[in-house]
């Protein structure tokens, strides 16, 4: 079996890439640059390609049998992921897996989630045999944080105290390889989650007890949060994530537990925890 990824150089679409392969399917990662080739596991064939220009369209999803749909956040995402299935419609793709988020109806106002709501109706319609994803926030985002939680001992998320069901890229990634590659999953979405609803103050506990040292949650002020990243993002990015974590403060993204044991029957194995991530990663950085 021959699976194109898209996204396959970041966070969640390496981690499938490498998944994937792990399951012995053949598989293609598009990237817009091919110079990130390092980056893609060994096994992997690289495409050169954009998803915004038609010639890479008509190309790119011939003789692949499915399809991993994972695009960028960014202001032309859903404008990507239907130039996408249109050129899978045209190459008669077998299967589609694409990534939305978690609960992205309960507020389809936020760029992040409302983009993805467009794009679940179209891969609905879309007459390919499909399965859709909805993971929560990602443990692996808390990469980023490294050097303020070992420097300044502070975790800079700014959550809220509502409860937000993180996941871990690893079982995302799970799910990816085992819709794609059996049978059972057409027509299905799946909320990808942890096992419980995290806060800021608990994700810096559990940063806390895996560094051995004290971590600070950074709290709550979103005016600040967002000068601050301003000296690193984009405009648009801040204001779109501003936006997500103002719901997250107010409403949370919590998962039921129906959720979770649907999960846990798809991947054969509870959710990963949150304390497990934080273990793991703090060994790592400390080698």
């Amino acid at each position: 079996m021959t699976v194109l990824v898209t996204g396959g150089t970041g966070t969640v679409g390496s981690q499938v890439v490498r998944t994937l392969l792990e399951r012995g399917a053949a598989v293609q990662v598009l990237t817009r640059n091919p110079e990130k080739s390092s980056s893609v596991a060994r096994g992997a064939t690289v495409v050169a390609g954009n998803l915004l220009e038609p010639p890479t369209v008509r190309r790119v999803f011939d003789a692949v049998d499915a399809v991993f749909l994972l695009n960028a956040v960014g202001p032309t995402e859903a404008h990507e992921a239907l130039m996408a299935i249109s050129g899978m419609r045209l190459a008669g793709v077998k299967r589609l897996v694409y990534l939305s988020v978690h609960r992205v109806d309960d507020a389809p106002w936020l760029p992040h989630f409302g983009g993805k709501i467009g794009v679940e109706a179209a891969v609905r319609k879309s007459g390919i045999p499909f399965t859709i994803l909805r993971p929560n926030n990602f443990y692996q985002n808390d990469y980023w944080f490294k050097d303020v939680l070992l420097q300044a001992g502070v975790y800079p998320q700014p959550l809220g105290s509502a409860g937000v069901s993180r996941v871990d890229v690893r079982d995302i990634a799970e799910a990816a390889a085992i819709t794609l590659t059996t049978s059972g999953h057409e027509g299905e979405s799946y909320d990808l989650v942890g096992p419980e609803a995290l806060t800021g103050e608990s994700c810096a506990a559990a940063w806390s007890r895996a560094l051995g040292k004290p971590i600070a949650y950074g709290g709550d002020d979103l005016d600040a949060w967002e000068r601050q990243q301003l000296q690193y993002l984009p405009d648009w990015m801040v204001f779109d994530f501003r936006l997500m974590y103002a719901h997250f403060q107010k409403e949370g993204l919590k998962a039921d537990a129906n959720a979770i044991a649907r999960q846990t029957r798809l991947l054969g194995h509870a959710p990963r925890a949150f304390d497990a991530f934080t273990s793991e990663t703090a060994a790592m950085w400390k080698q």
